[in-house]
């Protein structure tokens, strides 16, 4: 799995842009894919904060993770703007029965797929030897393109969630 993904990243954004992460409970299938790759694709053209166009990216990442962007150096997103967004994520939730809003599933990169696990259960997967402290992180949190560049991706022992843990105990 490549997890390369500052060239998938639009460079005529700025790294202030905002981004927001929806991680779905399973893959979709390659015909989900192409739909959802069109419906970002519409909703972005389209795009508006109070009537102005709002510079913006979606994209599909991992046949799992959607990726929305919007570069507010131009015109700032509204919170009209902010809520079409999120009716287009609970439409596709709907359209593809998944949930795409569950922040205590997290994301890691385990033989080459993207797994999920419930915050409960990473403590007992450490132990375990399912993931270890440099298994790739999907920290959904990030908030900016430049986040989302640097801070996205990262072993588990360089997250946020390595304090909550207490990683430093492995």
């Amino acid at each position: 799995m490549n997890t390369d993904i500052v060239h998938i990243l639009p460079s005529d954004f700025s790294p202030a842009s905002r981004v927001w992460i929806y991680q779905s409970n399973r893959p979709f299938s390659a015909k989900e894919a192409v739909e959802i790759e069109e419906q970002l694709h519409q909703f972005t053209e389209q795009w508006n904060s109070h009537g102005t166009p709002v510079k913006g990216w979606g994209r599909l990442l991992f046949d799992q993770v959607i990726v929305l962007m919007a570069d507010e150096s131009e015109a700032g997103v509204s919170g009209c703007s902010t809520d079409s967004s999120v009716r287009i994520i609970k439409s596709m939730e709907n359209q593809y029965s998944v949930n795409l809003f569950d922040r205590l599933a997290l994301g890691f990169i385990v033989k080459e797929k993207l797994q999920l696990l419930p915050l409960a259960q990473v403590g007992y997967a450490i132990e375990k030897g399912y993931i270890s402290t440099d298994t790739i992180y999907l920290n959904n949190t990030v908030q900016t393109k430049g986040e989302l560049e640097k801070h996205w991706l990262v072993p588990l022992k360089n997250s946020w969630l390595a304090g909550k843990l207490g990683l430093h105990a492995y």
